[in-house]
């Protein structure tokens, strides 16, 4: 039973999800996310690219872009997007710690709040660092865990209920403590909050991280 519910949910989620976060987007999310994707060139890959919110903030230095989405409920409105969309891609449904590219074939990266949900986020910036090529740049936005002590002690009080409801996100994930144990090189991260967010969620880092050579 508790699988049938999770699927069923897994399904509404889907459908809700570009709704829920509208209010959020207007108010400057969306911004954030022209802002840094404005800097994408070459061959880029999306990991999570979920309902496919990035599409069209691509900019004409993209030369060719694979989005990558593990959830079918997620990746059947990614497709839908993409057919009403002028720009061209390829979709690939895979989780991010399995990449089914080669390695060292893409110029940019892009995570935009993904890595607060997949199961192993260790393994996935280790495959972004794999089909990157050297001194390639992955372009996140992520909410993480809080500097505040009292909220990070909220986080992980509500770190279970959260993440049923967010379909596995993961509210108190350090993020950026994970991208700065890894092959990446970070370099000026801004911090910052969701707007029209739950507190739990609202912290944020955004930055761009090179693939040292």
């Amino acid at each position: 039973m508790g699988r049938i519910y999770d699927a069923t949910w897994g399904r509404l989620f889907a459908a809700l999800y570009d709704r829920g976060l509208k209010s959020t987007e207007e108010a400057g999310l969306g911004q954030m996310r022209a802002d840094l994707l404005a800097g994408a060139e070459g061959r880029v890959i999306e990991i999570g690219a979920g309902t496919g919110v990035n599409i069209d903030l691509y900019p004409d230095a993209v030369q060719d872009l694979v989005l990558v989405e593990p959830d079918p409920h997620m990746a059947k409105r990614l497709r839908e997007r993409l057919a009403g969309s002028p720009r061209a891609a390829t979709i690939a449904e895979a989780p991010a710690e399995r990449l089914p590219l080669e390695s060292a074939s893409f110029d940019t990266a892009v995570a935009t709040l993904v890595l607060c949900t997949v199961p192993d986020p260790v393994a996935a910036v280790a495959e972004l660092a794999r089909v990157l090529a050297p001194g390639g740049r992955l372009l996140f936005i992520e909410h993480v865990r809080s500097g505040d002590p009292a909220l990070a002690r909220w986080q992980d009080r509500l770190e279970k209920p959260w993440r049923f409801l967010g379909d596995g996100c993961h509210c108190n994930r350090d993020t950026l403590a994970t991208l700065a144990a890894s092959r990446f090189e970070l370099g000026e991260v801004e911090r910052d909050r969701i707007p029209k967010a739950p507190a739990i969620v609202r912290p944020l880092v955004r930055g761009i991280a090179r693939l040292e050579n």
